[in-house]
């Protein structure tokens, strides 16, 4: 579809978005058209989309910062249902969306499944860019953390069988010695692996190794007892 672009503006860039894309998914012409110009003159890269499925065809990079402004009453897929869909393909753009017909219990809805914002059209100036600068910074965030997550479960691969066992072990708060009785080997074999196993995780304390290792998922919680 046709994008339009908004006249120049004066209006300073008090914000470092140049590189920043917001994906305007509506299916109100104007109110694309006018969200588009406030953000455009706040220095955004904006992407129009009329419909759920254009975004869905349409998709922007994985890599690309940025957030999506979504309706949520639309033919066809509609906002929630268009945020299921994203969560499944794991398609992390933090999602903020707009409608005029929202309801407290659809809020509280969307909020729980990872929307960043819930704001009613229209929606102040002030109050959309704030809203726009908070899902950017929850993608970075994300991104970091995925960078982050990456790296980790590299160095994770990375262990030896039997070093797996004992980081399992140490980050459950196992003494050396009681790890060596569990796994039949001596106090000093332990050591070494524990030394092995900071080494390739880069990190000088065991408060570091729990730490990944909770990022990792690998300290679930126990079940509920009946």
């Amino acid at each position: 579809m046709t994008i339009c672009h908004a006249g120049n503006t004066s209006e300073s860039h008090h914000m470092n978005s140049d590189s920043s894309f917001v994906h305007i998914v509506d299916d109100d012409p104007s109110v694309r058209t006018a969200v588009g110009r406030v953000l455009r003159a706040a220095g955004y890269q904006v992407t129009l989309h009329e419909s759920a499925s254009h975004l869905l065809q349409n998709l922007p990079a994985a890599a690309e910062r940025g957030c999506i402004l979504l309706d949520v009453q639309m033919p066809g897929l509609n906002g929630p249902q268009l945020q299921e869909v994203l969560g499944k393909m794991n398609f992390a753009l933090p999602i903020i969306f707009l409608t005029g017909h929202g309801d407290i219990p659809m809020s509280v809805r969307a909020i729980k499944s990872g929307a960043e914002d819930f704001l009613s059209k229209p929606a102040p100036k002030r109050v959309l860019l704030e809203a726009v600068e908070r899902a950017l910074k929850r993608y970075d965030a994300m991104n970091e953390l995925n960078t982050q997550l990456s790296s980790f479960r590299e160095s994770h691969s990375a262990l030896t069988p039997r070093e797996r066992e004992v980081f399992l072990l140490v980050v459950r708060g196992r003494l050396n010695k009681q790890i060596a009785h569990e796994l039949g080997t001596s106090e000093r074999t332990i050591k070494a692996h524990r030394h092995n196993i900071m080494q390739k995780f880069n990190v000088k304390s065991i408060a570091g190794l729990v730490s990944i290792a909770e990022k990792l998922q690998l300290l679930r919680p126990p079940a509920n007892r009946q």
